[in-house]
């Protein structure tokens, strides 16, 4: 047991840094909607964007909701039983 905890904390501090470059990277993606929704109208978007790129950055979006919505629901759960 003691020899794998150096690779259990090694793990976690690469987790750590992980959550901390997704959340920089999750930033930066906001921003870029941002700039979207700031600049042009839903309708626009929707008329003169590439449906494909729009219906795959749909796709990433829900996928990033869903993982952190399970992980929100993980952390409530775990809440509830502190």
């Amino acid at each position: 047991m003691l020899n794998d905890e150096p690779t259990r904390q090694a793990g976690i501090a690469r987790l750590i840094s992980d959550i901390r470059s997704a959340k920089v990277e999750l930033l930066s993606a906001q921003c870029a909607a941002d700039r979207l929704r700031m600049q042009y109208s839903v309708e626009e978007i929707v008329c003169f964007g590439e449906r494909q790129a729009l219906i795959t950055a749909m796709a990433s979006a829900d996928a990033v909701c869903r993982f952190f919505a399970s992980i929100g629901a993980e952390m409530k759960k775990l809440e509830r039983q502190q």
